[in-house]
């Protein structure tokens, strides 16, 4: 195996680092904000990382994407999660699923948010159906022309910004899961509330209520009863994405630890030289590099063709599962070597302390991984999900 990156993606990695070095510049400014930036300030953001070709990554050439593999998003990831605040959401990241839209979907919706005119959020959690997507209550009634949509969707990631929304929901009375696109402005929908989470995000988590909200046919997205398989796919990219920016979160704070610790003095001797402190360094540093190589392998493994799709959806399970619960550790240990400062909410690694939280909630909690990881176990034994599988 050559783990060795291409000269294209060293070059893709300087770039993507220096952008997200650009945006760390903004955080206290977001922080101090309680998360929102300047409209202006987003728009310069958003030529910066168009120009450095890091927006809409995950979108092929075709469509006016950059093309990236799987492999290369994460190395793009990887460096976006060094940065606080969700700042990491200016360089937009449509959802994948979206290239499955007709021609018309498409120059409706996707194109215009690869060139940064318009903006999507995924609209799938309920107040009743968020580990058990099935469970949920919205529904889609058959009209005239269309649909009527009428429930309930919480947590729905950029909403507050987004031009339109992705709904899942349950059609006709064979309440079969599929997506709908849900303009923002369509009458019937609401944003009715937009909670204030631990972390301070640029960017909300609205929750919106549908009441009979019509949709025409020609705004579904893939058919009838697809939804669930298309919100897998989502989910397994998602959760991929989420295990690089935690490990790129766990560097960070483990760069920002140990240059304090070999500043910091303490009974006349940098607090480096003491064996406890070192001992943490020690553990942060090979709990990221692990995961970094396990997280690499699996990317890498889903843009091979021959790769099997159910063995890769629990693959993602386990790198995300594993990555946000090491940068847990990690940043819980960076603070700790920070003293009183790593409480200061001016200090970086008191901000990923709290963001990182909810890596192991978002896109799947960790129990839902577990389950995922266990159930491939139990079908297709230990070595499907040990090599690649091909």
């Amino acid at each position: 195996m050559d783990f060795r990156y291409t000269p294209e993606q060293a070059d893709l990695k300087r770039r993507a680092a220096d952008y997200a070095r650009l945006l760390m510049t903004y955080e206290d400014q977001s922080e101090q904000a309680g998360g929102p930036l300047p409209a202006e300030t987003v728009r310069e953001l958003t030529r910066a990382a168009m120009d450095a070709g890091v927006y809409a990554i995950n979108m092929p050439v075709e469509f006016g994407g950059p093309g990236l593999s799987l492999l290369d998003q994460v190395i793009v990831e990887e460096e976006f999660g060094k940065v606080t605040n969700c700042l990491w959401d200016i360089p937009w990241r449509p959802a994948n699923v979206l290239v499955y839209g007709t021609e018309a979907q498409r120059e409706k919706y996707l194109l215009p948010i690869i060139r940064a005119e318009k903006f999507d959020a995924f609209a799938v959690t309920e107040p009743g159906a968020g580990s058990d997507p099935s469970s949920g209550t919205a529904t889609a009634t058959r009209t005239e022309g269309g649909w009527l949509l009428n429930g309930e969707k919480w947590f729905v990631t950029c909403g507050d910004i987004a031009d339109f929304l992705v709904v899942q929901a349950d059609a006709g009375p064979e309440r079969a899961a599929t997506l709908f696109f849900v303009d923002k402005h369509a009458p019937g929908l609401t944003m009715s509330r937009v909670p204030h989470f631990m972390h301070t995000a640029v960017n909300g988590h609205p929750e919106f209520t549908l009441a009979d909200v019509f949709v025409a046919d020609e705004d579904v997205l893939g058919e009838v009863g697809q939804g669930y398989e298309l919100t897998k796919e989502w989910f397994t990219d998602e959760r991929l994405m989420i295990a690089a920016r935690t490990v790129g979160a766990a560097e960070r704070a483990l760069e920002l630890a140990r240059d304090w610790a070999v500043r910091r003095e303490q009974f006349g001797q940098p607090i480096a030289s003491f064996q406890l402190v070192q001992g943490m360094l020690a553990d942060c540093a090979a709990e990221i590099a692990v995961h970094r190589a396990y997280t690499h392998q699996v990317a890498w493994e889903a843009d091979q063709p021959d790769t099997d799709r159910k063995t890769l959806h629990a693959k993602a399970s386990t790198a995300k599962l594993a990555a946000s619960e090491a940068a847990g550790r990690v940043v819980d240990r960076c603070v700790q070597i920070f003293g009183g400062r790593g409480y200061d909410r001016s200090y970086p690694v008191e901000r990923m302390y709290r963001e990182l939280r909810v890596d192991r909630i978002w896109e799947g909690t960790s129990e839902i991984q577990r389950l995922i990881i266990a159930n491939e176990l139990i079908k297709r034994g230990t070595r499907a999900l040990q090599l690649p599988t091909h």
